[in-house]
């Protein structure tokens, strides 16, 4: 077996446009660990760049550009353009303009898109599966890494060029298929299980995301590995001292950091919110909610800020919008329970871990990857989905009760800092990559 040096890793991770994405920062964060662990790791963004409130590790280059591959979908002539066109198209800083905004697209039309993507070279972006193949042949990658099965139908092209191990990352493609239109979501998942069959591991990041994604695309469990989710944890070392902070301020703050998304919850979060406010000692009670806004979800988030203001609340909330790196810092100086009550079965939840290694316990819904999370950390309570009573009553227990508050905020942050930095992310997924390379 070669060492980590000699061994050529090859990351397609799909950007998100102008949001700041889950899926891009733990790519990105486990692209940069696995490079500090020797690994000779190119992190290569399809679609779009990425957008993270960490430094970039990926390359300066796109694969599957966003743009040419809609408009290869949208516009069939476009599909036979010169290829001058399409690195034109494919530039990284016009994707970045174009895309700075979000783009709302019917789902008619994401579904046939998506379901053309899954056909590889037998879909109508053909010429950008041709493409990534003679950018493979020359690149010669030892280990294939995708992001998610969405982008994985160019797999069995790819792999009449390169002959290599391919690993995917699971990392919530159900919440995307699931929210497509008959027939594209059954015509979807069947094909991703063709393409499955040539996959040889996945990677995800809970016991329970390994059992509910082999029964979603009838995996084989023993194809499937589960490796920690992590985060780079250096910048979450002045949150040691969470108490005096928190004294000093005085109020208290319930904080919801995540997309703006009726599958997130926030609407979940804002009657549990009221209903907390009519409790004794909450008076001071504040809730901070920060995330991207998508344009189709600012009807959603208006009906929130209408709901809270009609109870008398229009100064006890503030929106933060999108957040970088150091206003997320920020954001958790000034928060001291987090909740972000999904009404889906989240595979991940980086936003848990990001909140613990403040030091902040968090409130989260008994389902997908929370009940795991907490087991093993200690860092906060749960409560039956979509209860908003219950979800109510556990966030006043924390608040109302500052010493349980702050050690269930301690055994959070002491498990993230210990059991899921990014180094430790980085290790376990070695131990997977160096298994396909014996």
């Amino acid at each position: 077996m070669s060492s980590n040096s000699e061994t050529k890793i090859i990351y397609l991770t799909a950007g998100a446009g102008g949001m700041f994405c889950g899926s891009c920062m733990h790519d990105n964060a486990l692209s940069r660990a696995l490079s500090a662990e020797g690994w000779n790791i190119q992190l290569v963004p399809t679609y779009t760049p990425i957008r993270t409130d960490e430094s970039d590790f990926s390359v300066d280059k796109v694969l599957f550009g966003g743009i040419n591959v809609y408009l290869q979908q949208k516009i069939p002539f476009l599909r036979y353009l010169p290829s001058i066109f399409d690195r034109f198209l494919d530039s990284p800083w016009l994707i970045r303009k174009v895309t700075s905004r979000a783009m709302e697209t019917d789902g008619a039309m994401l579904g046939s898109l998506a379901y053309s993507m899954l056909l590889g070279s037998r879909g109508n972006q053909r010429k950008e599966v041709k493409k990534i193949c003679r950018w493979m042949s020359l690149a010669r990658p030892d280990v294939l890494i995708f992001s998610n099965i969405l982008i994985g139908g160019c797999i069995e092209d790819i792999q009449q060029v390169v002959d290599c191990p391919v690993l995917v990352t699971l990392q919530g493609d159900d919440v995307f298929l699931d929210s497509l239109k008959p027939p594209y979501r059954s015509q979807c998942i069947n094909r991703v299980k063709e393409i499955a069959c040539k996959v040889d591991g996945f990677i995800v990041q809970s016991q329970f995301f390994k059992k509910y994604m082999c029964d979603y695309f009838s995996l084989d469990p023993h194809k499937v590995h589960v490796t920690p989710l992590g985060l780079e944890v250096a910048d979450y070392s002045s949150f040691l001292n969470r108490a005096e902070a928190g004294m000093a301020r005085g109020s208290q703050t319930i904080g919801y950091l995540a997309r703006i998304a009726p599958e997130k919850g926030l609407h979940h979060l804002v009657e549990a919110f009221i209903k907390l406010k009519s409790m004794s000692g909450t008076e001071d009670v504040r809730l901070r909610v920060a995330g991207w806004l998508s344009p189709e979800n600012q009807a959603y988030a208006d009906e929130q800020w209408t709901r809270l203001n009609e109870c008398g609340l229009e100064g006890a909330y503030q929106y933060d919008g999108a957040v970088d790196r150091e206003a997320k810092l920020e954001f958790f100086r000034n928060v001291d329970v987090l909740s972000v009550p999904t009404a889906f079965q989240e595979p991940k939840g980086l936003y848990a871990l990001e909140a613990m290694a403040a030091g902040i316990p968090v409130v989260l819904p008994a389902h997908g990857a929370f009940p795991e999370l907490l087991e093993d950390s200690g860092g906060g309570l749960l409560f039956e989905p979509g209860n908003e009573t219950e979800l109510a009553n556990a966030i006043a227990e924390l608040l109302l009760d500052s010493e349980r508050r702050l050690r269930l905020g301690g055994l959070g942050q002491q498990f993230v800092h210990q059991h899921r930095n990014a180094l430790v992310m980085a290790e376990a997924t070695s131990e997977i990559i160096r298994e396909f390379l014996v």
